[in-house]
């Protein structure tokens, strides 16, 4: 039996399981790579390659980083785009896999492969459709979560489901760990049904679009925390911008990530910086900073939160309790 030919479109670290997985099995042979170009990055602004593209250089295999995917109509203008094929045009791929490639791929070039074009996408569709389905499964507070593999067609998230795979959403997890989950249980499943649905044993079932609900592009405003929401909804606010953009608020004008926390429930309450309790339910105390022993709470709409780990504008990322020792007049400071 012949191998697989396959083009592999992917940039962020999503995406790396199943580029392992699908380049260390031989029934497939993976032509070429489609990334994003290099973005500069950091204070210097150095071009800096994406996770994908570091990953494809490692296993030897041909990259292509076009800024742009066009509709192309004529076979020559599929050839620009995709190099030839053995002497033949690019129309002789059999399949494209996506996971996480972050740009639009036009219908017509979707369509170029045999088998079409299947994408892993980190959620039960049709539900949390778009760019954010971890996040958001974090935000809701899910219980579960998943990944869907697809048949891409020209709307986002909408083609017809190939496969599909249910994981738990234990309470606390942040998201880097559910993405890495995620990561690879899309690459696991992709490997799983691809021999089934390259025979056409697997037919891909339609999505029941009444059901069908959206996630958004996440900015840096959505990380700044209300300290007028619940301790219950900061908490997975800050457990689901871990990765980007970190949750944050403002302290004597200076911007103050915070990288780790958890709801606050001791025996004793905190004692107030200011001396006394914190007023659990008074309107105006949102935002206070208290002690309990030698860690640092914040009192919240509805109760309290300890904050483990913090960066404050200009600093470094430290422990709250470094923060706590070092940081001068911190009595009565409110964040806002």
């Amino acid at each position: 039996m012949s191998r697989i030919s396959v083009i592999f479109f992917g940039t962020s670290d999503f995406a790396v399981p199943a580029l392992k997985k699908l380049a260390a099995d031989s029934r497939y042979q993976i032509i070429e790579v489609v990334t994003q170009p290099d973005k500069p990055a950091g204070r210097k602004q150095e071009l800096h390659s994406s996770p994908i593209k570091v990953e494809a250089e490692k296993l030897g295999l041909k990259i292509l980083q076009p800024p742009r995917l066009s509709s192309p109509t004529r076979e020559e203008e599929k050839e620009s785009i995709f190099p030839p094929l053995d002497g033949e045009g690019s129309g002789g791929v059999d399949l494209f896999i996506v996971a996480s490639y972050g740009k639009i791929i036009p219908k017509s070039v979707l369509d170029i492969p045999k088998h079409g074009t299947l994408n892993i996408h980190p959620s039960l569709l049709p539900k949390y459709r778009g760019p954010s389905p971890i996040q958001v499964a974090i935000l809701n507070g899910d219980t579960e979560t998943g990944v869907t593999i697809i048949k891409l067609d020209e709307e986002m998230d909408h083609g017809p489901i190939v496969a599909q795979r249910i994981l738990s959403v234990e309470s606390g997890i942040l998201y880097k760990t559910l993405h890495n989950r995620l990561a690879e249980a899309g690459a696991t499943l992709l490997l799983e049904c691809l021999s089934d649905y390259i025979s056409e044993k697997t037919k891909p079932t339609a999505q029941d679009h009444s059901k069908a609900t959206f996630t958004k592009i996440i900015t840096k405003d959505d990380g700044r925390i209300n300290w007028q929401d619940s301790v219950e909804e900061i908490d997975r606010q800050i457990r689901a911008y871990e990765n980007w953009p970190v949750a944050w608020t403002t302290l004597d004008g200076k911007k103050l990530k915070i990288f780790d926390a958890a709801p606050y429930n001791p025996s004793q309450p905190p004692l107030s910086l200011r001396g006394g309790v914190p007023p659990l339910n008074l309107r105006g105390g949102e935002g206070e900073l208290f002690l309990a022993g030698k860690d640092l709470i914040v009192h919240c709409a509805r109760g309290n939160l300890e904050i483990k780990k913090l960066q404050l504008e200009g600093a470094k990322k430290i422990t709250a309790r470094e923060f706590a020792n070092g940081y001068k007049n911190l009595l009565g400071k409110v964040m806002q």
